[in-house]
This record gives C-alpha cells, sequence and structure tokens, in this order.
C-alpha cells in the first residue's frame, strides 16, 4: 500500500497520541498529578519549574508532550483542510480531533486548577477521570479515521456511512468498561493492597472507600462486553471474505480483547504495578482503535445486515 504524506502523518499523529496517554497513566499511577502543584498552563507558577522534584519533572514532561501533540493535530485539521474538498470525511474527521484534542487539554486543565490529582480521593474526581477517558476514546476514534480513510482510495471516495447497530452497541460497552476501568485504577492508585488476599477484603468491606468497592464491577462488566463483544464481532466474520480487512480485522479484535482480559488478571495478581496499568491501557486502545476501524470497515462494505438484526 503506497500511503500519501498526509496518512503517513496521521498514523504517526496517532502513534504519538498513543504515547502521550500512556505517559499520562504512569503520572497518575506514581501519584505526580500535583508535580506543578495547583497551576495551569504554568508549573509552580513558573513557566519552566527550576531545581523540579521527580513528580514535577513527570508532570511538566506530560504537559509538554501534551502541547506538542496539540500543535500535531492542529497540523493535521490545517492539511486534511488544504488537501480535501468542503464535506469530505476526511476533513469532518480531522476536525473532530481536534475538537477533542481542545476538551482533552480543558478537562486536563481543570483535574488540576480543581485539584483532582495526586492523593484526591472526591467523587468529583472519579467523575472527572471517567469524563476524560472518554474524551480521549473519542479522540483517537477521530485520528484513527483520519488516517484509515487518508490511506484508503476506496473510503477517500465514498465517505461517512452509518455504522452498524451492533457495532454502535460493541462500542457503547466498550466505553462502559473503560469508564470503570479508570475508575478501578484510581483506586489501585489511591488505595493499594500488599497482599491479593487483603485487596479482596477491601473491595466488600462496607467501611471501605467508594473507590475500593467499585473495583469488584470492572471484571463483571469485562466479561459480560467480552461476551457480546465476541458474538457481534464473529457475526462481522462470518459474512467477510477470508483474508479480508474485515475479516482480520474482525480476528485481531478477539485476539486483542482475550490478551486484554488476559492482562486484567494478571494486573490483579500482580496488585497493579505501574508498568502493568500501562500494558493494560495500551491494550484497551489497541481494542479500542481495531473495534472503530472495524465499524468503519463494515459501514462501508455494505454487508451490514446480520450485524442490524443484532
Amino acid at each position: 500500500m503506497n500511503l500519501s504524506r498526509f496518512a503517513k502523518y496521521s498514523w504517526g499523529v496517532l502513534l504519538y497520541t498513543i504515547a502521550v496517554i500512556l505517559w499520562g497513566a504512569f503520572v497518575r499511577a506514581t501519584g505526580s498529578g500535583a508535580g506543578c502543584g495547583s497551576h495551569w498552563p504554568l508549573c509552580n507558577g513558573e513557566i519552566v519549574p527550576r531545581a523540579p522534584q521527580a513528580s514535577t519533572i513527570i508532570e511538566f514532561t506530560h504537559r509538554l508532550s501534551s502541547g506538542l501533540a496539540f500543535l500535531l493535530v492542529v497540523g493535521l485539521l490545517i492539511w486534511a483542510w488544504r488537501s480535501y474538498a468542503v464535506g469530505h470525511s476526511i476533513r469532518k474527521a480531522a476536525l473532530w480531533a481536534m475538537i477533542f484534542m481542545i476538551s482533552e487539554s480543558l478537562v486536563g486543565a481543570g483535574l488540576v486548577l480543581f485539584e483532582w490529582v495526586a492523593e484526591d480521593t472526591s467523587a468529583a474526581r472519579a467523575a472527572v477521570v471517567s469524563v476524560h477517558l472518554i474524551n480521549t476514546h473519542m479522540l483517537l476514534a477521530a485520528i484513527t479515521l483520519t488516517a484509515w480513510w487518508a490511506s484508503s482510495e476506496k473510503n477517500q471516495k465514498e465517505g461517512i456511512r452509518p455504522i452498524p447497530r451492533g457495532m454502535i452497541i460493541g462500542m457503547l460497552a466498550v466505553l462502559l468498561l473503560s469508564m470503570a476501568g479508570a475508575v478501578t485504577a484510581l483506586g489501585d492508585t489511591l488505595f493499594p493492597a500488599s497482599k491479593l488476599v487483603e485487596g479482596i477484603q477491601q473491595d466488600f468491606s462496607p467501611t471501605a472507600h467508594f473507590l475500593v468497592r467499585l473495583r469488584v464491577i470492572h471484571p463483571i462488566i469485562a466479561i459480560v462486553a467480552g461476551i457480546y463483544l465476541a458474538y457481534v464481532t464473529k457475526s462481522a466474520i462470518a459474512i467477510a471474505e477470508k483474508g479480508s480487512i474485515q475479516h482480520k480485522l474482525g480476528v485481531g479484535l478477539i485476539a486483542l480483547y482475550g490478551l486484554q482480559l488476559l492482562a486484567g488478571l494478571i494486573n490483579l495478581l500482580l496488585l497493579a504495578p505501574v508498568w502493568m496499568q500501562i500494558v493494560h491501557l495500551l491494550l484497551a486502545d489497541l481494542v479500542w482503535i481495531c473495534l472503530v476501524l472495524l465499524g468503519s470497515e463494515m459501514s462501508s462494505s455494505g454487508k451490514v445486515q446480520l450485524l442490524q438484526k443484532s
């Protein structure tokens, strides 16, 4: 496949954005969110912090990398609008990427300014973290579709069509799962357990913090969502030609989700070490991207009858 310069740039923006997201998770997992104090966009009241501590370096690095991601998406939007006609699907996807990048920045700023970082255990923080996660997924979806459509002459010509209902339900299930995962990860960070048995006891203790008691919901949603996603994905595979992009995406999605479940189990058994939380999040992002691509391919193939009955 000969990719255009714009397509290559779009995929590069996607890869970089994923890296920034993972670094943001590292900031949260290491409790470095307050490394720049309650100042934004400044860091502890300075443009460049002097004699910074480790937490300040981690948070400041995240802000710099996020700022670069913002500029890359600005470039994506300008390039798309200069290269494609008014109303083109790639233009729309790039515009949505810019919108979600702006809201991503605003939500991140809100977390800092309202001090919903570091050791804060408020319900407000849990709610905003969930919103932050949903916005991040929407940002990834917009950049992914920009790159995907720019990489395919067929998608460039056909534009946007409705996504099959079954795939939409699957996407909503994954978003709900990711929201629960964000709250679970926050609970693991703020209320770490020294032993697996201790962690399980905390989960079912009526006196435990709500963030701890909510942790048990995440694996339940993961199993239920996985069963439905397997069903709808197998349907997508069944109506696709073997070896086609749709077939490969369906198989890849099932494999990635299986790895995600395995990573979740390992994360639980190891008591959520930082490195495993990063791996878990990376797999979650890849599952979402693969699901978005499968939905896009289903909408463009015209073979949606089976999924519409889901």
